[in-house]
């Protein structure tokens, strides 16, 4: 038996366990348009970026979270623009279920965040998610 694959959603929505995220939400990249899709990674470090840089007040939050339906990989940040998947990063059209909220970790610098949001500045409507 396989053991069960962990997947994690950053955020700063207070959510608990049992909550839904679903797709439709405005993107936290380039002009903010409604996505069609949820993401989430296998790795714990692409969800800490999603939560130190999304839109909204409160403190950036992770998850645990189970799909709800088939994943796809992640254009924003496999093939369409780096090779593979080194992420291992996800999206899917069905909303995914809330497991467990993940304590304890450890976000980047002030400093470091800082750098990262005036480069997605520089990317201007590059920074939109792929959503075909």
């Amino acid at each position: 038996m396989q053991p069960m694959t962990i997947h994690y959603h950053g955020t700063r929505a207070d959510l608990v366990p049992g909550d839904s995220i679903v797709p439709g939400h405005p993107s936290n990249y380039g002009r903010r348009r409604h996505s069609r899709y949820v993401y989430l990674s296998e790795l714990l470090e692409p969800a800490i970026w999603a939560a130190e840089l999304a839109v909204g007040e409160g403190p950036g939050r992770i998850y645990i979270v189970q799909p709800t339906g088939s994943l796809e990989d992640d254009p924003n940040l496999t093939n369409t623009r780096y090779p593979g998947n080194p992420t291992r990063s996800y999206r899917c059209a069905h909303p995914l279920r809330v497991v467990a909220e993940v304590r304890g970790w450890i976000g980047h610098t002030p400093e470091r965040i800082a750098q990262m949001r005036e480069f997605i500045a520089t990317l201007g409507d590059r920074a939109d998610p792929i959503e075909d």
